[in-house]
């Protein structure tokens, strides 16, 4: 089993930054990629960003290079996600999720966290 408990949302005003972190816990994590993803009312999930448990190796969606950056925290042992120039469409619940690469662009998991609530106001 693994536990993942995600931290770090809130409010912000558009232009704002906000980074998210992601706990995981239980078996050994080291075959899988940490993903970002996201759900806003009314739309699906969507993909953000994943990492490897080592941290050498990251993928993205092109809609939010540029902005967000997933990156492993090794002093923590967090997966952090950092949004920049934040924007009201980015509200959402962040959610962070823990498989194999497929299985992650694929939008599908069996390790989910509970979501973090991020609101941007205009």
């Amino acid at each position: 089993q693994v536990q993942l408990v995600e931290s770090g949302g809130g409010l912000v005003q558009a232009g704002g930054s906000l980074r998210l972190s992601c706990a995981a816990s239980g078996r050994t994590l080291s075959a899988y990629f940490m993903g970002w993803f996201r759900q806003a009312p009314g739309k699906e999930r969507e993909f953000l960003a994943a990492i490897n448990w080592s941290g050498s190796s990251t993928r993205s969606q092109d809609s939010v290079k540029g902005r967000f950056t997933i990156s492993k925290n090794n002093a923590k042992n967090t997966i952090d996600l950092q949004m920049n120039s934040l924007k009201p469409d980015d509200t959402a619940v962040y959610y962070c999720a823990a498989d194999l690469v497929p299985r992650l662009l694929a939008g599908r998991s069996d390790y989910w966290g509970q979501g973090t609530q991020v609101t941007v106001s205009s």
